[in-house]
């Protein structure tokens, strides 16, 4: 532990899913300026490469889809073999359908699936033999407000994000007596591009995000980058199968 400043992530490395834009990219940024080098894993090639340019010398990355989960292996291999080792890895890479529930097909709900759900538990199992060899390791879900809270027309992702609490509970309790501790990050409601596009010329929408979070405002991307730099830092050494819900106070709001 680096007792000087355990929130230090110096000599780690972390593998972000999803991370090209958005909160995974703003997870990059806050953990490499903590000192981590980190990998930048992207469905877009051209996206991350732009992303890891823009990060410098601490930032490399590769392009691949997590729902691809028979050549998971071997890429967490190739990884390995050209980093050395993994210290971190963040399950962020994710995907959407907006339907109501009659529209919403099997294949529909099962795409959200694929990529939240199984994916993730493709990447976090190819990765636990070499995190148990090495301990002090961390996997880190990122998980929602849908994890906890019903809304219409997202079945799909809520369900996927519901199931994170599950692998988080399950994981970390099979998990963290080998060194590896398992946590989540649940955004509330966070100023990107997306929320602004749901919201424009919505004031009822606006209003009502604001109503319920009791700091009155939205949050940033670094709130939810800064929240998953403590989780994989010496700092929360003993915090393992919580998710840190980070929205103003949204979810006790009224």
């Amino acid at each position: 532990m680096t007792m000087n400043n355990p929130f230090s992530l110096e000599n780690k490395t972390a593998l972000i899913t999803g991370s090209a834009s958005g909160l995974g990219y703003a997870m990059a940024k806050c953990m490499i300026a903590c000192g981590a080098k980190v990998i930048i894993a992207d469905l877009n090639g051209e996206a991350a490469k732009k992303a890891a340019e823009e990060l410098g010398a601490k930032a490399s990355w590769s392009q691949f889809n997590v729902a691809n989960t028979g050549e998971t292996e071997s890429w967490v291999d190739g990884l390995l073999s050209q980093h050395g080792q993994i210290d971190i890895l963040v399950n962020n890479a994710g995907n959407h359908c907006k339907k109501p529930i009659e529209e919403m097909s099997v294949a529909d709900f099962e795409s959200v699936l694929d990529v939240h759900v199984v994916g993730a538990f493709a990447l976090t199992r190819a990765l636990v033999p070499h995190m148990k060899q090495h301990g002090n390791a961390c996997v880190l879900f990122t998980a929602s407000m849908t994890s906890f809270l019903g809304q219409p027309y997202v079945t799909g992702y809520a369900a996927a994000k519901s199931a994170y609490l599950g692998l988080i509970h399950g994981m970390a309790t099979e998990l963290s007596g080998a060194g590896i501790r398992v946590n989540g990050v649940a955004p509330g409601w966070i100023d990107t591009p997306m929320l602004r596009k749901a919201i424009e010329g919505d004031d009822e929408r606006k209003n009502k995000i604001l109503g319920r979070t009791p700091m009155k405002k939205f949050g940033k991307p670094e709130d939810i980058g800064w929240a998953a730099t403590y989780l994989a830092s010496d700092a929360a050494g003993f915090v393992s199968g919580q998710v840190l819900v980070v929205d103003g106070g949204a979810l006790i709001g009224f």
